[in-house]
């Protein structure tokens, strides 16, 4: 491992490490626009430049990799000046339009012109005109007199994607990024090239002058879109409630996790957060007998659903638990179940279309804890739990988050079967046709509106953290269960996710070991 020097502090840093890398393991920023990590070396920016001893020019740092013995400064009056001539470059072209650009506040031509740039500008000619406001592919839109050329889009469908949409047309002052002939950008990914985007210059068609980015607060969180559980930030608009038609989450960006999706996260999971202030939402409990609706308060609610589960026999009440229920919630459904005798339990719905996969994120299995409903034993037989049903041997059921009725089942035997029950309580965040029909029907909060934790198909255990207040009366799946069990007699239940987890981690021994504080920020691994 090569040992250099940095602005007079030594480090040492595995074979193969630029300086760029190196300079940041000491917490020193060398400044850059076309190097990613996640990318091949393209060196055309030129802003990366730094001093190395006996060298006679400035070198980018970028494509110099650190060697033993090395001596490198990022500071010198020589690089400044340096910096600032490329800034001034990269500038001459560029627009005055940040009043009015998507990227302002977060764009790094703002950033490094503040630290680095702050020059005298001297052009006076007519600057290059380029297209505006083109769109790209279904999620994407180009401003190619903000870009840079920089190419990281390139790189990115030419070497992550291998789609190979977008290319560097042209010559000069000329240049611009734009899509192959009969080509569109619309790959499972394509979002991506925004984030990558230093500048202004590719943003988000669904993000478009819907609110300010200094008015939205960041939460870190783990996308629920597939079983990869992709790590995410939640950017929420508070501030600004009555922006964009008053949605509270104005967007998901993907946050770096090297051992689950890197720098990167699907389109799919990326806009798949539109249900969460979405019309269908449920904001308070309700009962439905002889197809008229009536408002409850959760006490109604609960001794009702605790009324049916002490009036049946055991035998005679059936759970259809769900993967998109977090671990905590899972574990006191769990506990409700051992409290009654329960046996009839199972979370397993095979969905009407088989989902999607590939080699980079994708997951067929489109649920984010089925790993973890496997590990706390739920997982029976849920067609049999049906014919049960069907049968008039189950009388209750039990259902969250499920809509039967777009499964692969077919619809007459579900109907058979929610028609059969004499009892049927839903709990889910959104209203569906399966909802529709039951009696008893409890509104749980959204992904983002409660804490808790997803356990990943390869049993990476992850945390949900609260980004957003619930709905209306809305309340978590683990505190709707507590509350049914103070309900069967008990005792207190926990009164947060944590405490439910820590119960989990004690009562099971996958999880053994395991608190929120060891889970961090990147996830921590079940026991085999």
């Amino acid at each position: 491992m090569p040992k250099l020097t940095i602005n007079g502090r030594e480090v040492e840093v595995p074979a193969g490490t630029n300086l760029i890398e190196a300079a940041r393991a000491l917490g020193v920023e060398v400044p850059h626009y076309c190097y990613h990590p996640g990318l091949s070396i393209a060196g055309q920016c030129r802003l990366c430049m730094v001093d190395i001893e006996k060298t006679p020019r400035p070198t980018i740092a970028c494509n110099t990799l650190a060697a033993d013995g090395m001596v490198v400064l990022t500071e010198t009056e020589r690089v400044k000046e340096t910096r600032r001539s490329i800034m001034e470059f990269h500038l001459i072209n560029h627009p005055l339009d940040c009043p009015v650009c998507d990227q302002a506040g977060e764009c790094w031509l703002q950033i490094y012109y503040m630290r680095h740039g702050l020059y005298d500008p001297r052009m006076t000619d007519e600057k290059v005109h380029k297209p505006k406001a083109v769109p790209l592919g279904p999620h994407v839109i180009l401003d190619a007199e903000r870009c840079i050329l920089c190419s990281r889009c390139v790189r990115f469908c030419d070497e992550v994607t291998g789609t190979g949409e977008l290319g560097i047309f042209h010559r000069g002052d000329q240049s611009e990024i734009g899509l192959f002939p009969g080509q569109e950008l619309a790959n499972k990914y394509s979002a991506n090239v925004v984030d990558i985007c230093p500048v202004g210059a590719l943003t988000e068609r669904d993000f478009r002058f819907a609110v300010r980015v200094w008015y939205l607060d960041v939460t870190k969180s783990v996308c629920p879109g597939c079983a990869r559980g992709c790590n995410v930030e939640v950017h929420v608009n508070r501030r600004r409630p009555h922006h964009n038609e008053g949605r509270r989450v104005a967007r998901l960006k993907p946050r770096f996790n090297a051992d689950v999706n890197k720098w990167w996260i699907c389109d799919a999971g990326r806009y798949g957060f539109k249900a969460v202030d979405d019309k269908t939402r449920l904001r308070e409990p309700f009962r439905r007998e002889a197809g008229t609706v009536t408002d409850a308060s959760w006490d109604e609610a609960i001794a009702a659903v605790a009324g049916a589960l002490e009036r049946y026999a055991p035998d005679e009440v059936g759970v259809l638990a769900s993967p998109r229920m977090a671990n905590e919630d899972l574990f006191a459904l769990r506990r409700v179940l051992e409290r009654r005798g329960i046996r009839r339990v199972a979370f397993r719905v095979p969905p009407a279309v088989d989902g999607d996969q590939d080699e980079i994120l994708i997951r067929a299995d489109k649920n984010p804890n089925a790993r973890g409903a496997e590990l706390l034993g739920l997982d029976g037989d849920a067609a049999a739990l049906l014919a049960a049903a069907r049968a008039r041997q189950v009388k209750c059921l039990w259902i969250f988050d499920h809509d039967l009725l777009a499964s692969a089942w077919p619809e007459a035997l579900v109907l058979g079967a929610l028609g059969a029950v004499e009892t049927l309580v839903w709990v889910g965040a959104n209203a569906n046709a399966t909802s529709e029909r039951a009696h008893w029907v409890l509104p749980a909060a959204a992904w983002v509106e409660r804490e808790g934790t997803y356990t990943n198909f390869e049993g990476r255990v992850q945390r949900l953290r609260q980004a957003v207040e619930p709905l209306g009366q809305a309340l978590p799946e683990w505190e709707i269960l507590g509350r049914v069990l103070e309900a069967l007699g008990a005792g207190a239940r926990p009164p947060r996710a944590e405490r439910w987890f820590r119960e989990l981690a004690a009562a099971t021994p996958a999880f053994a070991g395991l608190s929120y504080q060891a889970i961090g920020d990147g996830g921590q691994m079940v026991r085999a």
